[in-house]
């Protein structure tokens, strides 16, 4: 593991906990229009703006009205309307399809209030079921976002509930947790879609893998149990050279383009997400939106020194 992953990465993320932070970063401006390039706004007209243009470039969209970490009822509400608000506008677009969804949602438990002292996983459950009925009604897909592995045993209890009325329900694996080869062979084997990324919190050497390399080992034999499995994989990495050895594992499968996709963060490596759409790949945007963007924007700056350079010098443009 390099200077940024020992000594930036931790940092970074210890600023994306501090409530003192959060309310500097939210009241400066220069902030916010930097956060633009990751966040296009905190209106679901912002959101649906954003979902026209992906598509208008052939991108499939996955949107997430951000807020996580829920500790009152009426937020988890709110955050449910939130999406049902979402959804109805995606289902305006009139883009129903017998296919792959272009158009699909992403939800954090614990925006739905998961983390509740009293009958969290209860009230998840039940949330997330009527954004599911309702993206059913409008012809797009729901995906339940992995969040720091406390929760995984959790999240995925509720998955598989979840998945008895609506099959096409995908979820979020990480393969830096050192137990996701065992739950990739679990929903591989059920047919489920499942996006798998690398993972994005600071967990301990106990439960994740810490070094680069070894997690890029585990997210490729991840992949390749996905591929070989009868569910859907979503590969969503940035990494050159995960998304190089995806064809060859395609391949090896016997899966065509149309039987999985490429997801993307909006705002990252854009040039790639267009050159796989013109190659005829299916590619999939993770669109954020809403005012509660700062854990957000901070583990995107976690990840990657690129985006960490990209931040200071827009700052520095903008102060001269």
């Amino acid at each position: 593991m390099g200077v940024f992953g020992r000594i930036a990465r931790p940092a970074i993320l210890a600023v994306g906990k501090s409530d003192r932070l959060r309310r500097t970063a939210e009241r400066m401006p220069i902030t916010r229009e930097v956060v633009r390039r990751f966040v296009p706004g905190e209106g679901v007209d912002d959101a649906l703006d954003a979902v026209a243009r992906l598509r208008d470039s052939g991108l499939f969209v996955s949107v997430d009205h951000l807020g996580e970490d829920v500790t009152d009822v009426d937020t988890a509400n709110a955050n449910v309307d939130a999406y049902l608000r979402l959804l109805d506008g995606l289902g305006r677009r009139g883009e129903r399809t017998d296919g792959v969804p272009a158009l699909e949602v992403s939800l954090k438990l614990s925006a739905l209030g998961q983390a509740l002292p009293r009958d969290g996983e209860k009230i998840a459950r039940e949330n997330a079921h009527a954004v599911c009925e309702k993206a059913r009604d409008v012809g797009a897909w729901v995906t339940i976002d992995a969040e720091d592995h406390t929760t995984t045993d959790s999240t995925l209890t509720i998955v598989r509930d979840l998945r008895t009325d609506f099959p096409w329900l995908g979820t979020v694996l990480q393969a830096y947790l050192k137990r996701t080869a065992g739950d990739c062979a679990e929903f591989a084997k059920s047919g489920a879609r499942i996006r798998l990324c690398k993972g994005a919190y600071d967990e301990p050497a106990s439960v994740a893998y810490r070094d680069r390399d070894a997690v890029t080992d585990a997210y490729l034999g991840c992949l390749r149990t996905l591929m070989n499995g009868t569910g859907y994989p979503m590969v969503a990495s940035h990494d050159p050279a995960i998304i190089e050895a995806v064809p060859a594992l395609a391949r090896e499968s016997g899966r065509g383009v149309t039987d999985f996709e490429y997801q993307m963060l909006y705002g990252i490596r854009d040039a790639e997400q267009r050159r796989l759409v013109e190659e005829g790949n299916q590619v999939r945007v993770y669109l954020p939106y809403g005012t509660q963007w700062y854990g957000y924007f901070v583990r995107r700056l976690a990840e990657r020194p690129a985006n960490v350079a990209f931040f200071l010098r827009a700052l520095a443009e903008r102060r001269r």
